[in-house]
């Protein structure tokens, strides 16, 4: 059966099997991938670590390019805001909110987000979900998100090395 055919529900649960046997970082990020926009029901998402001060887009899958590979200070972009603040960001209109850096959605189609930190109280990453429409996503689907963060929060910390 191809995952994409299930219902959001069905591969929040699936993704989530698959995050509790997650033995390494990428493997989680390859996950959050392959499993994320299904859930979401987005025409794009990323997968962003936080390295330090900044942050790094790992991964994606959308409809078009985004900003696999890149990095940028904390402080100036909507994942790095997520993780600052530990919460999570729904923008149902790109242009009026401040936070997003507006140079670099204007090259997307990318009209709408939500972004979801993962880990708490200090986030180690972010996963974002985006729509080429305004569009202000149900409180299932952001619920989703979170529940996909705290599954993959849970099998990042299983891949750190225990501190002595």
């Amino acid at each position: 059966m191809d995952e994409r055919s299930l219902d959001p529900a069905s591969g929040l649960a699936r993704a989530c099997r698959r995050l509790a046997s997650a033995r390494a970082l990428e493997d989680i990020v390859a996950i959050l991938r392959e499993t994320a926009r299904e859930i979401a029901g987005s025409d794009g998402i990323a997968v962003v670590l936080r390295e330090g001060d900044a942050s790094f887009y790992a991964a994606e899958d959308a409809i078009e390019p985004l900003w696999r590979g890149r990095r940028f200070p904390l402080t100036s972009c909507i994942s790095g805001h997520a993780m600052l603040d530990d919460a999570t960001i729904v923008v149902p209109d790109i242009e009026s909110d401040p936070r997003v850096p507006l140079a670099l959605y204007r090259l997307t189609s990318m009209r709408s987000l939500v972004m979801v930190p993962i880990g708490s109280p200090e986030p180690v990453a972010a996963l974002g979900a985006y729509w080429c429409a305004s569009v202000i996503p149900d409180d299932a689907t952001v619920h989703r998100l979170e529940e996909l963060a705290r599954q993959a929060a849970a099998a990042v910390a299983r891949t750190r090395p225990v501190k002595s």
